[in-house]
């Protein structure tokens, strides 16, 4: 029988990370639900073999190490469900969550997302960092429609046949604005995102002050990138 959700998850260099993610995912409510992890050139590939081989429903895809937005077309171009949900590998979603976005999908949304939320809520850096990512998103939020502009990758789904026609760009190299540019095209397109409370995921952010330094960093250039890319003037 065919899935009725694909899941991927792009991952590079942290397998045990991701065998934490995996166990989440193995625990959706969604029965028919494929997991496809893309390693996007680990330099432990057994490690990360080992992790997706525990886990019955899911399955390998190598990535060429060129970054996350590559990983994920790769991921979604293997899949093999309607609908293509993303996470990443230091995320947990709850055990509803995929069957939550499949609900607002499969009743009229083109693409649907959840809340993220720190899951290290006793860790500065990793509540900095999602404060500011979740603001990012929930300042797009109409609580009038529920419509949305703009959701991270952590916590996002979509019409399969949606992804020919808005893949992710592959010129972002980093994890840093390519879901921002991904959804910008998927609106622009004239696409529904709306907004599902109960599709809840946890992420766990490993952050020490100098990685948190580099992460926003990291998102300023991807910023700069989206800004050259979707502004006029």
């Amino acid at each position: 029988m065919s899935p009725r959700v694909s899941v991927v998850v792009p991952t590079r260099d942290r397998p045990d990370r991701l065998a934490i993610c995996l166990a989440a995912l193995d625990r959706q409510t969604v029965p028919d639900l494929e997991i496809v992890i893309v390693d996007d050139a680990s330099r432990d590939a057994r490690a990360v073999a080992a992790a997706v081989a525990a886990v019955p429903r899911a399955r390998l895809v190598r990535g060429a190490g060129r970054g996350p937005a590559a990983a994920r077309n790769a991921g979604w171009q293997a899949a093999a469900a309607p609908l293509v949900c993303f996470t990443d590998d230091d995320c947990q979603p709850v055990p509803g969550w995929a069957a939550a976005l499949a609900g607002r999908i499969e009743a009229g949304a083109d693409a649907a997302a959840g809340p993220t939320r720190n899951g290290r809520p006793g860790h500065v850096f990793a509540a900095a960092a999602q404060a500011i990512a979740s603001h990012l998103a929930e300042a797009t939020l109409d609580p009038t429609t529920g419509h949305m502009s703009f959701a991270p990758t952590s916590n996002l789904g979509c019409r399969a046949e949606v992804l020919p026609a808005v893949p992710f760009d592959e010129r972002y190299p980093l994890a840093a604005g390519e879901d921002r540019d991904w959804c910008a095209r998927l609106v622009g397109s004239g696409c529904m995102l709306v907004f599902e409370p109960a599709a809840l995921v946890r992420h766990h952010q490993e952050l020490t002050a100098t990685g948190f330094w580099r992460q926003q960093v990291r998102y300023g250039r991807g910023a700069y990138r989206f800004r050259a890319d979707h502004w006029n003037g």
